[in-house]
């Protein structure tokens, strides 16, 4: 069961947490999703000044405007958390994942162990039995620290050569360390899950993985006004066997888990934190598996600011702001089951993601299509809100 201890930041509701709730009805009107923040004495409903999430964030100044709107109290934190689960009771609040009309993006190989990786994937062909052998050889070819080199710099295009030339040059490299970085869209409008809720992997991989995330949440402007957790659930045997599979690979129903809650920049966090970020990561099997891992923010490869600058420009234009995955450090390469089998997810299995400034991301894994399906989309919300008399405000 979520609770305040196991969810929110360090410093609890020190900071500026906003996300969504489902709300019940209120004063004979239909319930629906809206956006609250968290305060001292509970939970808070700004719907009736802020409709969407994606509106909240796009204010001048969304910390500033979050404290001077009232709100209405629709319970206490521990009591929202404690229906925030696979099955909550639709007749009380229940948190959702922090974002509604944002398109939801995502930046890959933006670190260097994972992106040797990437390169071993598909070396592979998406077979974990010929992973083994194949990082051996990349690694002895490659090494195991790209760090130094600088994406797109005359050292990483003289890397480059040098790789072409032994035949090792990867898809994966051109991005990692090449002038433009992976952007690809993670999932639809709305599809996203929250924490508490089943992640969902595709009943055809035999090999996938968490990828502990830190996510900004950026406006229309390309601003950078906050972060959340979360986990770019990877099939690595369906993007092994082509690159032409991300979407299978990436975006699956629940595959897509952002949370607990949207921290906006103020006085007590800002990008500097965000470039700070030490995540743990923690994966408890219901056979008595426990994975441990971590992914450093210092060891990104291309600065957060960057990788926005990449996504929204000239070229690209998000009207309701967008959420970034910024990539992960973390790929597990320990066997599970058997000596070079790897790690791949188990029915059953909690998967954690934590730090300090941005609480935990709780999740447990389902398969896709056991999970329960994606069913409000942007038509089920234009009408709630219409309905809700929220419409043009």
């Amino acid at each position: 069961m979520l609770t305040p201890e196991n969810t929110l930041p360090a410093d609890g509701a020190g900071g500026t947490l906003v996300g969504r709730a489902w709300t019940p009805g209120h004063a004979g009107g239909p319930g629906g999703p809206s956006p609250v923040v968290l305060r001292g004495d509970g939970v808070y409903d700004l719907s009736a000044v802020f409709p969407t999430l994606s509106e909240l964030l796009d204010a001048a100044d969304p910390a500033q405007a979050v404290r001077a709107a009232e709100g209405r109290r629709i319970g206490a934190v521990a009591e929202v958390l404690a229906n925030t689960r696979a099955d909550p009771d639709p007749g009380q609040p229940h948190f959702l994942a922090p974002a509604d009309l944002q398109v939801i993006k995502a930046a890959g190989v933006t670190f260097a162990a994972s992106m040797i990786e990437r390169v071993i994937e598909e070396q592979a062909k998406g077979d974990p039995a010929r992973a083994e052998g194949l990082r051996r050889t990349v690694v002895d070819a490659i090494g195991t620290d790209l760090r130094a080199v600088k994406p797109g710099s005359p050292e990483a295009a003289h890397l480059k050569s040098v790789l072409m030339a032994q035949g090792l040059w990867s898809q994966y490299l051109e991005v990692g360390i090449g002038p433009d970085a992976e952007v690809f869209t993670k999932a639809p409008v709305l599809a996203a899950v929250g924490t508490g809720r089943q992640i969902g992997i595709h009943p055809k991989s035999e090999w996938n993985n968490p990828e502990p995330e830190v996510v900004l949440a950026v406006t229309r402007r390309g601003e950078i006004v906050g972060a959340t957790l979360g986990n770019d659930v990877n099939l690595r045997d369906f993007e092994g066997r082509s690159a032409l599979l991300l979407s299978k690979a990436k975006d699956n129903n629940a595959s897509c888990a952002i949370g607990p809650f949207i921290r906006l920049f103020d006085e007590t966090f800002g990008l500097d934190d965000v470039r700070r970020c030490e995540l743990t990561l923690r994966v408890e099997g219901e056979d008595g598996y426990v994975l441990s891992g971590s992914s450093s923010m210092a060891q990104i490869s291309r600065d957060p600011t960057d990788l926005v600058a990449q996504t929204l420009n000239r070229n690209h234009q998000y009207p309701d702001g967008f959420l970034l995955f910024l990539g992960t450090l973390f790929a597990p390469t320990e066997d599970r089951d058997h000596p070079g089998g790897g790690f791949t997810h188990k029915l059953g299995d909690r998967v954690s993601i934590a730090t300090p400034k941005l609480g935990a991301l709780r999740n447990v894994v389902t398969h896709s299509d056991s999970a329960p399906p994606w069913e409000f989309g942007l038509g089920h919300l234009m009408r709630n809100l219409a309905a809700r008399g929220l419409l043009g405000r």
